[in-house]
């Protein structure tokens, strides 16, 4: 190893490159740091539905969502707005009620929701996978059945 003008030994870049990455990357935070789950996952359910129904952009709900979610949503809604397209329906505002929201905690930091949505037409749930990250809630997981 190099030793710098003053003596101390320098660090190899790829340990640095490692350390760094670690640091910055996302950290995980404590149920005890984290705020109350449940409005986190009322919002997050309204949003899923008016991205479904196009009357919200995916993006809105891109700094709650990990990637994978993330992609998988955009899926759905581009798929929900061929499926209206083809029909010739416009995007209107969904009227549901969460009828319920169940949590567990399975581990510290990590929260799984099931919440009970009745619309006009049929009762759906939407299931979805929280945990802490960065000291607020990040869905990692979610399925709209």
């Amino acid at each position: 190893m190099a030793t710098s003008p003053a003596g101390s030994v320098r660090v190899p870049h790829t340990t640095r490159g490692a350390e760094l990455s670690e640091f910055f990357a996302p950290q995980r935070t404590a149920s005890t740091a984290l705020p109350d789950p449940e409005p986190f996952v009322r919002n997050l359910t309204r949003g899923v539905l008016e991205v479904l129904a196009g009357v919200r952009e995916v993006d809105q709900l891109a700094r709650w969502l990990t990637e994978d979610p993330y992609r998988k949503l955009v899926t759905r809604a581009n798929l929900a707005t061929r499926a209206r397209s083809a029909r010739g329906m416009p995007a209107k505002r969904p009227s549901h009620a969460i009828l319920s929201v169940r949590e567990s905690s399975p581990a510290d930091g990590v929260i799984e929701a099931v919440v009970i949505v009745q619309g006009p037409a049929r009762t759906r749930a939407v299931a979805m996978r929280l945990e802490g990250m960065d000291g607020r809630w990040r869905a990692t997981s979610l399925a709209l059945l």
